[in-house]
């Protein structure tokens, strides 16, 4: 089955859908309200199953070779010692990749370049979105401008008015009590490890190192949202200053202006359904999640690729779409509930009891044992699209 479909939104998982639904055979139009597609963002790790994901797109080997595999590091306390430590290779040899670091910009990048210029409408900002007979969407902006299809995926992120459209009592995202400050170094760092995270009461600070010698590092706070400061680096500096090394370093290699400060939501009541009539919900837009797996963009990617297979052997578009919501909701769901206990025995954690016991149990958790519980998000085989 093929036919054509409008792709609402131009982030990973946007751009990712149209890929696997151009790779059977469908024609699509990515539509994106920004009116520049700019490489901004920090970074992002990959784990197996959004690796698996790219190769069945058929950009899984340039993504790899832009990225950086993680094989050393683990997680610390702010004095600097470790709770646990990461073993790359054993992870690889599990699910025969390690996780990747990747400059968010160049993953966006190499996935704008595997589609046709034309395919990529920018400034278009799609608002109502209605199904017309006979088995027709209709997708219109703020100047009347129309586009009809087949199929509507809503890629349209966290906020999205496609999904508060078709699901108007639902309450839609929620502050998850945490606010992420985060950048790249302007300059190469002495970076002993590929990955860390360290666990303070209540906040968390991270880096991931690329293959130029840079990094990006991420400060996770619990704090109300709407709380800004008027210099935020500064405001890190003093919050970090006597965190172990390479904490200060990074923050010195950074530029003020360099640093982004998003509050974190997600979409704590789950959705009912991933797809209505001929609408299909992907990506933050179905299940938006905390950051403390590291799971959002492979579950948007995995999302793609499921999407595009049952479109490619369902008899309907509407058969397509039940199968995708069977397969997707219940895993991605299953996800988002455990990255949010995650950042509850995690960063959010602030009494010292808590926290002392969580850092005992992981330091007497073996590395098997850890790596298993990895595994249950990371082993995803994806469907073939070829």
């Amino acid at each position: 089955m093929v036919g054509t479909a409008v792709v609402v939104g131009g982030g990973i998982g946007g751009l990712a859908a149209a890929i696997g639904l151009r790779r059977i055979g469908w024609e699509i139009r990515v539509v994106e309200r920004a009116p520049v597609l700019e490489d901004a963002g920090a970074g992002i790790s990959l784990a197996a199953n959004g690796l698996r994901a790219l190769d069945e797109l058929g950009v899984g080997e340039a993504v790899r070779s832009a990225a950086r595999g993680q094989y050393s590091g683990g997680t610390r306390t702010p004095a600097g010692g470790w709770l646990t430590r990461m073993d790359g290779a054993l992870l690889e040899k599990a699910v025969g990749t390690p996780i990747v670091g990747i400059p968010r910009a160049t993953l966006h990048r190499l996935l704008r370049e595997a589609l046709p210029a034309e395919a990529l409408l920018i400034g278009y900002d799609a608002g109502a979105v209605r199904q017309t007979a006979p088995g027709r969407v209709r997708v219109e902006d703020g100047r009347g401008d129309v586009l009809e299809a087949d199929l509507v995926v809503a890629a349209d992120g966290i906020g999205s008015r496609i999904r508060s459209g078709l699901f108007p009592a639902h309450p839609g995202p929620v502050h998850s009590g945490s606010t992420v400050l985060r950048a790249l170094t302007e300059e190469a760092v002495d970076l002993r490890t590929d990955f860390e995270l360290t666990w303070g009461r209540g906040a968390e600070f991270g880096h991931i190192a690329f293959h130029d010698g840079r990094a990006e590092w991420h400060a996770v706070l619990s704090l109300p949202a709407g709380t800004r400061f008027p210099d935020p680096l500064a405001e890190l500096r003093r919050r970090f200053h006597d965190w172990h090394d390479p904490i200060p370093a990074l923050l010195d290699a950074t530029r003020p202006e360099a640093v982004l400060h998003h509050d974190i939501g997600e979409l704590r009541t789950p959705l009912p359904s991933y797809a209505v009539g001929r609408i299909a919900l992907l990506g933050d837009a179905a299940h938006a999640m905390t950051p403390h797996l590291g799971q959002g963009a492979c579950q948007a990617l995995e999302d793609a690729v499921t999407l595009a297979a049952a479109l490619a052997t369902a008899p309907t578009t509407e058969a397509a779409l039940a199968r995708y919501d069977a397969e997707r909701r219940p895993r991605s769901q299953a996800v988002a509930r455990a990255a949010r206990q995650a950042g509850r025995m995690g960063q959010r954690l602030t009494h010292p009891v808590a926290v002392g016991l969580r850092n005992t149990a992981m330091r007497l958790t073996p590395s098997r044992t850890a790596t298993r519980m990895i595994l249950r998000h990371h082993a995803w085989t994806p469907p073939r699209l070829r």
